[in-house]
């Protein structure tokens, strides 16, 4: 038979349908193990493991159908010793069937740190020295003395601390600074709006402490406690207002726009992203 015949025979016809045939079921067996070799259509939210002991862990990640993996190990003072501090991806987000969890612990024991040498610096490098120590700044108190704002004591739970004394990484430092010879004072800082942590640095930048700061009932979660602002604030702003060095300011905290003081104006809260504050500005009544 001639090639032209056998390429227009039933055969030959019968072998390119059975080819089509063959192709397309492999087409849809690889689809269909696709399917499910992928999971698709069937992710699921990331449980919460933060403070979790490593046996709740296991059983929770059994219970969601998801593997963990223990990689790192901080010491934060946020979770209990030997719980889930941080993981990856985050609570809520959402992910296929099985997928491993990447978890850090709170270590079991603290890292220590060297207590750094502030004596006689003045207190802008002290702090620096503080922080890049892995330790945090605490409380001011003033004495008279010839020098201002220069460091003539450091201390730990009211104990004078040594030059190279072991700490707990995170461990607060209190210093005692000179006021010089007279009663210096300086003024109140307007601190209504703004978010703790640039109240904390405004508030250490004018040479006073921070007291106490409380949260209201309207502070649920850690993304709330992060945009809560100062509505309230003591010792009160005013344009002539002055406090005595060393003095401690107490802050209250919220989420709610409306507890903001309020005179003769509408407010409309504003992020302020470059001065992680929030701005209120409005038109008169």
């Amino acid at each position: 038979m001639s090639l032209k015949k056998f390429i227009f025979s039933k055969l030959f016809l019968k072998l390119i349908a059975l080819a089509i045939i063959i192709a397309i079921a492999a087409l849809l067996l690889l689809l269909l193990w696709l399917n499910f070799y992928t999971r698709h259509g069937q992710a699921r939210p990331v449980p919460d493991f933060t403070g979790l002991t490593m046996e709740e862990t296991e059983a929770l990640a059994k219970k969601s159908k998801m593997n963990y993996q223990v990689i790192d190990s901080v010491y934060t003072s946020l979770v209990p010793r030997g719980c889930v501090a941080e993981q990856n991806p985050e609570p809520g987000f959402k992910v296929k069937k099985w997928r491993n969890i990447i978890l850090t612990i709170n270590a079991f024991r603290p890292e220590m740190v060297a207590v750094p040498d502030l004596i006689n610096l003045p207190l802008r490098q002290a702090k620096a020295l503080i922080e890049s120590a892995g330790l945090e700044m605490g409380e001011k108190t003033y004495k008279p003395d010839l020098s201002i704002d220069v460091v003539l004591a450091q201390q730990h739970n009211g104990m004078e601390i040594e030059p190279d004394d072991s700490l707990q990484k995170g461990s607060v430092i209190d210093l005692v600074l000179g006021k010089g010879l007279s009663n210096q004072r300086t003024k109140v800082p307007d601190l209504i709006g703004m978010r703790l942590d640039p109240a904390r640095d405004r508030i250490n930048g004018t040479s006073l402490n921070l007291g106490t700061y409380i949260f209201d009932n309207t502070i649920l979660t850690r993304e709330d406690t992060i945009n809560a602002f100062v509505y309230r604030q003591n010792p009160d702003y005013r344009e002539d207002a002055t406090i005595q060095f060393g003095s401690s300011m107490y802050l209250w905290l919220t989420v709610d726009s409306l507890k903001l003081p309020v005179i003769d104006t509408v407010l409309v809260a504003l992020p302020d992203t470059e001065n992680n504050a929030v701005h209120f500005p409005g038109a008169a009544i």
